[in-house]
């Protein structure tokens, strides 16, 4: 991996020439004083340092002698402080590189492109091809779409070119100044209304009504027939979300509401401060659980399907978090249950599809894999209504 860029350090601070020297470097000040102590030993007569007093067990018949007691726990203890101070030290410098170099640096010099679309502000998507990368924690975190690798900037290397780390140090180190390009949002970061918990900003909103912005969004941009709008209404599963988009609940197990999906024309994101768990619509206790990667999708497959009455549609909102995991096993452990991986026609949905499947195992249900003909249900409902 290469990458051509301006090195900003200003002066004074840590160069990555210098940093790599210290990383690099077999000792420290133990080291040093050990040598001195060579040099000392082996001075000749007529040498300033020849003059000095030796310890008394410093040389018996001519050999240099191991010094015993006390003296050898003192020599032990001083060296055991400088490799104690120069891993201390090498530590220090890794932290330093981590903080400096963010994994956007990484993926764009890698060839990667963000995908704004498919971004919110605290998880960033990166493609190369069919390779996914997602940027969280403000830069200093990644995981993979298509995989269970995730971790910080020398993992990321390490991941993207398997390579050492020795190799992965010099890497990271030539991308001290590297300047990745920054997303251009469609919206301007919220600071209202965020010291309310989950529960009352949702309650907060409005529900959807015939006519109103998010109801115009659904139906006409995205072709939801007006059965499907009503039904989720009813279920408490939509609000009102600002500029015309649509909030769409997740819920834990006794119904509460931890987060919901945030979609419009020009957004896409999940709820500050909260939790991905499922979207659900349709009676509970159906065995037929349909799991796609977004509400939407969810809502679309609904209305191709007339609403099966034997069918829970649910949606993981694009993600794969713990607490939605546990959900579809506890789904999946119910007498009669069937798992359908209704997730994208693309490589992403056959990850996810490939996840529920062993989770189907586990659990001793039925599974099955239904594809949409385009890439998502969204697109092969709108292409049925011709929107």
């Amino acid at each position: 991996m290469s990458s051509s860029f301006t090195n900003t350090t200003p002066t004074g601070s840590l160069s990555r020439v210098s940093l790599l020297c210290r990383l690099q470097a077999g000792g420290g000040k133990g080291g040093c004083a050990a040598a001195g102590e060579a040099r000392a030993l082996r001075a000749p007569v007529n040498s300033p340092i020849a003059g000095r007093a030796l310890a008394p067990f410093a040389l018996r018949g001519g050999h240099v002698c191991v010094p015993q007691g006390a003296g050898r726990r003192k020599l032990k203890r001083e060296r055991s402080g400088a490799q104690r101070r120069d891993t201390e030290m090498k530590k220090k410098d890794i932290d330093e590189l981590k903080h400096r170099v963010p994994c956007a640096a990484v993926l764009e010099s890698a060839g990667f492109a963000i995908d704004l679309k498919e971004s919110t502000r605290k998880a960033v998507k990166y493609r190369r091809g069919d390779d996914i990368i997602i940027v969280i924690h403000d830069g200093k975190g990644w995981f993979d779409a298509l995989s269970d690798a995730k971790g910080d900037v020398f993992s990321l290397v390490e991941h993207l070119d398997g390579v050492g780390f020795t190799e992965v140090l010099q890497r990271v180190s030539d991308l001290v100044g590297f300047e990745p390009s920054e997303p251009v949002w469609m919206r301007a970061s919220r600071t209202k209304n965020l010291g309310l918990c989950i529960g009352d900003r949702w309650q907060a909103r409005r529900k959807p009504w015939r006519g109103s912005l998010t109801w115009c969004y659904l139906r006409d941009e995205r072709a939801i027939p007006e059965s499907v709008i009503r039904a989720a209404i009813s279920e408490n599963r939509l609000r009102e979300g600002p500029h015309g988009s649509i909030w769409a609940a997740h819920l834990s197990d006794d119904g509460a509401v931890t987060g919901w999906e945030e979609r419009g024309p020009q957004w896409r994101g999940f709820s500050t401060g909260g939790a991905k768990v499922l979207f659900r619509l349709g009676a509970a206790t159906s065995d037929r659980l349909c799991v796609t990667e977004a509400a939407i999708d969810a809502m679309s497959l609904a209305a191709i399907e007339d609403l099966r009455r034997d069918t829970h549609y649910l949606s993981t909102g694009g993600g794969w978090a713990p607490l939605t995991v546990a959900m579809i096993q506890r789904l999946s452990v119910r007498p009669g249950a069937r798992l359908i991986a209704a997730t994208d026609n693309n490589r992403q949905g056959e990850v996810y599809a490939r996840r529920l499947a062993a989770i189907a195992l586990e659990a001793g249900c039925a599974f099955e894999r239904l594809r949409p003909s385009a890439d998502d249900w969204n697109e092969d409902l709108r292409a049925r209504s011709g929107a």
